[in-house]
């Protein structure tokens, strides 16, 4: 099975139309590659892969104004696919969409994004607009 990695062009173009203002979250879901696949062939594990990708990309992220809000530990599936099982979850806010576009396309941010792509197998990102907590569910 081939896993989701990078965003489709039709997709990234939806992300960048709905331009409203404010700030979005992107909870991040990651499962790691046993051993990353670098295209040069170097040898690392996935989760050294990813970590490589965190310290690089993470500098680009903090200067645009954004910063991870939430991490945590998969612990179990409890609702979903039983095969779907993560090794990194966090959610990530940024201040803008033009925000995530410049960290996109930003040289050390394109430099670091390698190392995510040899270490991902799969992953799943979701964009949220953030709303008022505390007030119950479903309202």
């Amino acid at each position: 099975m081939t896993g989701f990695v990078d965003p489709t062009k039709e997709t990234f173009a939806q992300f960048r139309e709905n331009d409203r203002p404010g700030p979005i979250l992107m909870l991040n879901l990651v499962g790691f590659r046993n051993e990353a696949a670098y295209p040069d062939g170097r040898k690392a594990t996935g989760a050294e892969a990813y970590a490589a990708y965190g310290r690089e990309s993470f500098p680009v992220l903090s200067r645009l104004g954004g910063r991870i809000v939430w991490r945590g530990k998969f612990e179990l599936m409890l609702i979903g696919p039983q095969c779907e099982q993560w090794d990194e979850c966090f959610i990530a806010e940024y201040p803008s969409v033009a925000a995530f576009v410049e960290m996109i396309r930003d040289p050390v941010y394109r430099e670091a994004v390698k190392h995510r792509q040899a270490a991902v197998l799969d992953s799943r990102l979701v964009r949220m607009q953030p709303s008022e907590t505390g007030s119950g569910i479903g309202g």
